[in-house]
Order: structure tokens, then C-alpha cells, then sequence
């Protein structure tokens, strides 16, 4: 069985209420911030500086982190500002802060306090996260990035022997679960373009989830956009697929929501613990997910999707222009394993369910690309014309694939 000991579900705190219930349904850390230097400014202003030492305390007299958000830009007339939260960071033993501005970034570093360095940074390859190491050890990946590139990072991490300033490992930290943004994580600027108010100094109006109307300029001619808020994302949900990020390598999960309620902490925290448990005790399956999905359903949310992960997320708020391809691909699994002798590969069905009549092909990075029809399948341990997600199959294959490719089938574009 794997060793999932250092995974951390990392909870969203933006008032002493939802700090404690972060800590009562299982969180082993949290972030909040504070006025002045919180992306969330609008809605979780209830942290101040003189707050810290007893965040501090309550959160490891319960044996969990707490990092302080500090991640808007920093101008030089409140430099001074910024040092002071610093300053009081490190007095009141806050585990690290999560920054973005690298004036923080480097004042923090000089003061000896921990640094995570903000999804804000768009880091989306193993370059960027080695450029970082020199000042943390832990980066929050780009928002953007599908499962397999993330997958990617890590494996270079490891194999680069990738270090921060600990000498440890770099850590990756990604988003599982709350609302997202239209804009490439986060760095948005129509809230100030169109209110003076910027959302990357924390004072985001949300322009993008109006409704709005498009007019004609030559015309005159407008078009109400009814149900369809073309720049208004739904949230993330990983419920479904928290197997699969755990088994990345990816050290803490982010639940975002540091303007939400206790209770939405508490059930949202609640479930992706139980999920996180099931998958270390082997009980994860699509039943517990099915409950858990209805449970998140009940605490706010813009409808729920897989985000970026599956490298479809454009979807899930506009219809734009589309490929005229008569087929397209889907991924259904990925390999577990492959036995050479008898041919066979071992194939987690966890994306999409299968026919043995489906035309698929499996990809990786040695194995290149394969096509065949899954007939014959076997699909835990009993014959079947048929595999639903959660399944594990075997299947012939015609040439030797490996661990971690991934298996697709084909359908048609209707």
C-alpha cells in the first residue's frame, strides 16, 4: 500500500469561527489573511496583525500549520507596511507565509521566515519551480495546469533533485476544491479597469460573474446574454479524482474559500478528509463519492467541475469556437501494469466508463502511441463487455506499454 503520510489538507480560515472548524473536521493546516495584504480582502477582513499569536497557538496546541496569505502587490508606499506583517509573522511563530510580491519574498527570506510562493506566479514548469527553490520550498502551482503536466513536475523535481532553502525537496501545493478564476490564476484586472478597485490588491469586484448585454456597434442591434455567464466559472470540485492527485507526489491540498462560511468549511474540510482517509485505508470508491459530491452540493458552490485537471475546463463556462473533428478523445484510465509474457495490461478505469467495442489508444512517454479494441476484456476478475469508472481491467494489448501511460478511447463529435 502506498505511504500517503506526508499529504496535508490545507484549509481556508477567515475568521476564528472557521478557524476552529477548519481544525474540528480534520485540516492538518490552514491560510488566512489579514487586512492590508489578503486576496480576499472584501470578505475576510476579520484577521488583523495582533490576531497572530493566537492563531498561532490555537493551531498548534491542535498539532496543525497555519500560514499567513500574504500575496497582493506591494508598492513602495506601504513597503514598510509589509515588513511589520513580516516582522510579525516570525514574532508570533506563523508556520510561513504565501506570497507573491517578491519585495515579501525577500524580506521574508532575510528574516528567516518560510515562504510559499503564490499560484499567482503562474508556475507551470519545472524551470520556474527551480528558479523558486532559491527562495522556497514549497511553490502553489498555476490553476491552468492539467493532472498529467502537474504529474510531470514532479517526476522532474525527483529526478533533478530540485531543493529549497531547508534542503529538502520542493513541495507542490495545488487547488482541489472552491471557486475559480477567469483569469490566468488570478491576475485579473477588469475589477480595476472597470471599478478602480484591483483584485490583485485584494479588492476584486467580480465583474466577471455579471450578466452582460452585447451591442452591435455598426447596428445598434443588443443581445441579452441570457443563462449564460460567459466569464463566470464554475467551482472546482476533485472529489471524484483525489486518488489520482494524491498519487502525483503532491504534498498539500488547497480548499479555497477564505470568505466562506464555518459551516462551508466544515463540511467541504469534512468530506475531503474522509476522502483522503479512504483512499490511505484502499476504501475510496464511487459510492463514497457519490455521497460526498451530494454533501458539497449543500454548501455553496456555481455548480462543480474538474477544473483544469482533465484539460477540458474552457467548457465548463462558454461554448466558443469548436474543432470540426468527427472524433475526439477521451481518457478513460491509466495503467497499473504490464505482463510481458501473456501480453496484458493491467488498465485503473477511473475518467470514463468503457465497451470492449471502443476503439482506444494508449500514450506515454516511452511507450509512444498504441491503438486497439479492448475485446476480451476481464474486468474485475470476471469477464465483461463492459468497465465502469473505478474499475481495474485487463486487456491484450499489441505492444509493451507501462506504468502511468494513459488509456483513451475515441468518441464521435456529435
Amino acid at each position: 500500500m502506498k505511504n500517503y503520510d506526508h499529504i496535508e489538507l490545507l484549509a481556508p480560515a477567515g475568521s476564528f469561527e472557521s478557524l476552529r472548524a477548519a481544525i474540528g473536521a480534520g485540516a492538518d493546516a490552514v491560510y488566512f489573511g489579514v487586512e492590508g495584504f489578503n486576496m480576499r480582502a472584501n470578505t475576510a477582513k476579520k484577521f488583523t496583525l495582533d490576531d497572530l499569536r493566537e492563531i498561532a497557538k490555537i493551531s498548534h496546541e491542535n498539532n496543525i500549520k497555519c500560514y499567513l496569505a500574504l500575496n497582493t502587490l506591494v508598492y513602495d508606499s506601504n513597503i514598510d507596511v509589509m515588513k511589520e506583517a513580516v516582522d510579525a509573522v516570525k514574532e508570533a511563530e506563523v508556520d510561513a507565509i504565501i506570497s507573491f510580491d517578491f519585495s515579501a519574498i525577500e524580506y521574508a527570506r532575510s528574516k528567516g521566515v518560510e515562504v510559499h510562493i503564490s499560484t499567482q506566479h503562474s508556475i507551470s514548469n519545472i524551470e520556474a519551480v527551480k528558479f523558486f527553490s532559491q527562495w522556497s520550498d514549497r511553490v502553489v502551482l498555476a490553476r491552468e495546469l492539467t493532472l498529467e503536466q502537474i504529474d510531470q513536475i514532479i517526476d522532474e523535481i525527483k529526478v533533478q533533485n530540485v531543493r529549497g532553502p531547508k534542503g529538502r525537496l520542493v513541495e507542490i501545493e495545488v487547488f482541489v476544491h472552491g471557486a475559480m478564476c477567469v483569469a490566468v490564476s488570478g491576475r485579473c484586472g477588469m475589477s480595476l479597469y472597470m471599478y478602480n478597485t484591483s483584485a490583485n490588491c485584494g479588492a476584486c469586484s467580480q465583474p466577471c460573474r455579471r450578466a452582460y448585454t452585447v451591442k452591435d456597434r455598426g447596428t445598434g442591434k443588443e443581445l441579452d446574454i441570457e443563462n449564460e455567464y460567459v466569464m463566470s466559472t464554475q467551482d472546482l470540485c476533485t472529489i471524484g479524482m483525489i486518488d489520482e492527485i494524491m498519487d502525483s507526489g503532491v504534498v498539500s491540498l488547497k480548499i479555497e474559500g477564505r470568505g466562506r462560511a464555518p459551516e462551508y468549511v466544515d463540511e467541504v474540510i469534512g468530506c475531503y478528509r474522509e476522502a483522503i482517509e479512504s483512499v490511505k485505508g484502499g476504501e475510496y470508491n464511487r459510492d463514497k463519492v457519490k455521497n460526498w459530491n451530494e454533501r458539497l452540493g449543500t454548501v455553496y458552490n456555481r455548480k462543480m467541475s474538474e477544473g483544469f485537471y482533465r484539460g477540458q475546463a474552457f467548457r465548463y463556462w462558454s461554448e466558443g469556437a469548436h474543432s470540426q473533428a468527427t472524433q475526439k478523445k477521451e481518457l478513460v484510465g491509466t495503467v497499473e501494469h504490464y505482463y510481458p509474457k501473456v501480453g496484458v495490461a493491467e488498465i485503473r478505469v477511473h475518467a470514463s466508463d468503457l465497451k470492449e467495442t471502443d476503439k482506444c489508444m494508449i500514450t506515454g512517454k516511452t511507450t509512444g502511441l498504441i491503438r486497439f479494441v479492448p475485446e476480451g476484456m476481464i474486468v474485475d476478475e470476471m469477464p465483461s463487455d463492459h468497465a465502469q469508472q473505478g474499475s481495474l481491467i485487463t486487456t491484450k494489448v499489441p505492444d509493451k506499454v507501462r506504468k502511468n501511460d494513459k488509456f483513451y478511447k475515441f468518441v464521435k463529435v456529435v
